[in-house]
């Protein structure tokens, strides 16, 4: 039997099928691997998923933060423009 070697997102992947639902036995049976061999991978890689998706999540509220940030400084600037061009108009 040929050894397949997983690269970590592949790994992620298949953790992530898990937790979505899939029974372990269908995961082992579709890639081939070991039960113990998907344990070893949980093992090594559930906390760095949590830790991943923390950050994630925090960048997703930054990237909102900022992206309301630049909506009002657009509406601002915008504002400002027009005030601009009726007192060079007047």
């Amino acid at each position: 039997m040929i050894k397949k070697r997983f690269n970590k997102t592949e790994i992620l992947r298949i953790l992530q099928e898990n937790r979505d639902g899939k029974p372990i036995q269908q995961i082992i049976e579709e890639y081939g691997i070991s039960q113990a061999t998907f344990y070893n991978w949980r093992a090594k890689y559930e906390n760095k998923i949590s830790n991943e998706l923390l950050i994630i999540n925090k960048l997703k509220e930054e990237n909102d933060r900022l992206k309301h940030m630049y909506a009002d400084l657009s509406l601002e600037n915008l504002l400002l423009k027009s005030k601009l061009e009726k007192h060079k108009s007047s």
